[in-house]
């Protein structure tokens, strides 16, 4: 184990985020919130940690795979555990388990949240609100990408960072310079969401809100400003959100082969393909069946297509409580939240890519024992897959079940007893794992979009911010980080 060019990274990453501390702190003096000293104080925290680390230099700068997963899984841990502190200071949560599970939902981008009164903290503490879409805006494109982008000297080692943090079961560069590859991505990301920014502002919504519902919609999020989530915000605005809900859940490297005039291959992806048709598809049922409980068949198709574009890219706005809606709607939208969005797009879940691999896995399967002596091989993005990669799909798949199984067991061992007469504890805990490890934010029942996490107890939280944390990182790296042999050295 390389251990200074670990703790040399992981300085560079406290240091960027007391920079982005500066941002809340700047808007609460705007709006004269008298909120100084709650983002002073972490930021001074933050440059004694972090002054330390970066000054530790390494003779050698290589990162390979075993410090890849320990610097990304390390700097996630740790800067939810700093970007906690301004909830405490403030007093909007001053339990810090209860911080803590919401700094961690903004940097993995879930969006659940344990705060109950948005509309009231809108008035008296904007800046709050802003660190929490700003959690989402690095955590969506992930925070060592950033440190890529912004700080020279990384080496080709460094590849193994941008793999451990960047969603897929594949990731490549695309130029040869990692650190171009990473500004490529964040310039993308930067202009996709400034653009956002001012199709909001244009639909009448306030500077203040479009900024934060950009940056949530950007890192596919969820993060809002009023306890509704979108549904008091005109249509507009609500399809302007969707639309780019769908945007920020496709792969990037689509956005990349569009600018280098390579549309062909752009739109010949397979799991671009794949992806709209479940989207067209999961919209055209859900309209149809949600038709008797709305108005016309455009408010049933522009809800549908809201929701279904939110929980696939796994963003979790709401336009309406879909709550309220026929067992045949919920159901499409908890397998939605299982596929999730593209691999190498902000979005989290299990990933189209992994799904169309594993479908064909299965039918290569059957060839197989149909016929014994034959050679088949699956094929993805119109190329023969590596078998490693059909294995790790594999073995990540069984993994992130497993993690579900696990998970719903503890929090049914844990709060055994629903909290209102009708609902159903099981459900409640089942989506509850679920939309925390891909990342989407609201589930069904007791964790619907018009409720929260506030009721868990603090261990239930604490357990279902590991679970969100493992399933933004992709599940390895955060096993790994806890297994001896890792931290051997060579």
């Amino acid at each position: 184990m390389n251990y200074r060019v670990v703790f040399n990274t992981l300085g560079k990453v406290f240091l960027i985020e007391a920079i982005l501390l500066l941002f809340p702190m700047a808007v609460g003096f705007c709006y004269q919130e008298n909120s100084f000293l709650n983002y002073l104080i972490p930021i001074a925290i933050l440059l004694a940690v972090g002054v330390p680390l970066f000054l530790i230099k390494a003779k050698d700068k290589a990162i390979y795979a075993k410090e890849g997963f320990v610097i990304v899984s390390l700097a996630w841990i740790l800067m939810s555990a700093f970007g906690a502190l301004p909830f405490v200071f403030s007093g909007v949560l001053p339990n810090y388990v209860d911080a803590f599970f919401e700094t961690v939902s903004g940097f993995t981008t879930t969006g659940s949240s344990v705060i109950s009164d948005l509309d009231k903290l809108y008035d008296s503490n904007k800046s709050i609100l802003l660190w929490r879409s700003l959690t989402h805006f690095i955590g969506g494109m992930g925070v060592l990408v950033f440190v890529l982008a912004v700080t020279p000297g990384y080496n080709s080692g460094a590849m193994h960072v941008l793999r451990t943090e960047s969603p897929g079961p594949t990731v490549g560069k695309l130029v040869s310079k990692l650190s171009f590859t990473a500004r490529i991505l964040y310039g993308i990301y930067a202009v996709m969401t400034a653009l956002l920014v001012v199709l909001l502002l244009v639909g009448g919504m306030p500077l203040f809100d479009s900024v934060v519902h950009a940056f949530s919609t950007a890192g596919t999020g969820g993060f809002g400003v009023k306890g509704d989530s979108l549904a008091s915000y005109s249509s507009y605005l609500q399809i302007v959100i969707a639309v780019f809900m769908l945007l920020f859940a496709i792969n990037f490297n689509v956005y990349y082969l569009i600018l280098i005039k390579n549309v062909k291959k752009a739109f010949s992806s397979e799991e671009l393909r794949a992806y709209l048709i479940i989207i067209f598809a999961s919209t055209l049922a859900i309209a149809i069946n949600i038709l008797d409980s709305v108005a016309s068949f455009g408010e049933a198709l522009k809800h549908a297509f809201f929701q279904v574009t939110s929980i696939s890219s796994t963003t979790g706005f709401a336009s309406i409580d879909f709550q309220a809606w026929p067992d045949f709607s919920k159901s499409i939208l908890v397998i939605l939240m299982i596929i999730g969005a593209s691999a190498g797009s902000t979005g989290g879940g299990l990933k189209v890519s992994r799904l169309v691999i594993l479908i064909k896995s299965v039918f290569a399967d059957i060839k197989r024992m149909l016929h014994p002596k034959s050679v088949v091989s699956v094929k993805f993005e119109h190329e023969p897959l590596n078998k490693d990669v059909e294995r790790n799909v594999r073995s990540f798949f069984i993994v992130y079940v497993f993690i579900i199984g696990v998970c719903t067991l503890l929090l049914c061992l844990l709060e055994p007893l629903a909290l209102y007469q009708g609902s159903s504890a099981f459900l409640s805990h089942f989506t509850a794992t679920l939309t925390c490890i891909s990342n989407v934010g609201p589930g069904l029942d007791l964790i619907g979009p018009m409720f929260n996490f506030a009721w868990y107890s603090p261990i239930s939280k604490v357990i279902l911010s590991i679970v969100m944390l493992i399933g933004r990182l992709e599940i390895f790296p955060i096993i790994l980080l806890f297994t001896p042999r890792t931290w051997k050295k060579r």
